[in-house]
C-alpha cells in the first residue's frame, strides 16, 4: 500500500528506490537496514523514531532529524520527496 492507503503507483516507488540508492544507502545501507555508527536507524522495521505517518516521514526527508539526518528540501523536489518517502515507508512495512 501507499502511503495514501491506495495501491502503490510502481513508477513512483520505482523513482524513490533510484533516488535512495543515489543519496540514502551511505547512511541507510543498501539494504535499509541502517549504520547505528552513523546514527542512521534501520528502515526495514515497522518502528519509526519519528513517526511512520505519511507526513512524518516526509517531514523527516524534508527537514532532517536529529542532526544526522540531513534536510533534502534544497536538494529534491517535492514529487521525488514523496516518492522516496513511498520507498522508505514500504521498507518496513508501511500500511
Amino acid at each position: 500500500l501507499s502511503l495514501s492507503g491506495k495501491s502503490n503507483d510502481a513508477a513512483a516507488v520505482g523513482r524513490g528506490g533510484a533516488v535512495f540508492k543515489e543519496q540514502c544507502i551511505t547512511c541507510h545501507g543498501d539494504d535499509g537496514k541502517g549504520k547505528a555508527e552513523l546514527g542512521a536507524p534501520n528502515l526495514t522495521d515497522a518502528l519509526w523514531l519519528y513517526g511512520g505517518s505519511k507526513d512524518a516521514v516526509m517531514e523527516s526527508i524534508r527537514t532532517g532529524r536529529g542532526g544526522n539526518m540531513p534536510a533534502w528540501a534544497s536538494k529534491l523536489d517535492p514529487v521525488t520527496i514523496k516518492a522516496l518517502a513511498v520507498y522508505v515507508h514500504n521498507l518496513g512495512g508501511g500500511k
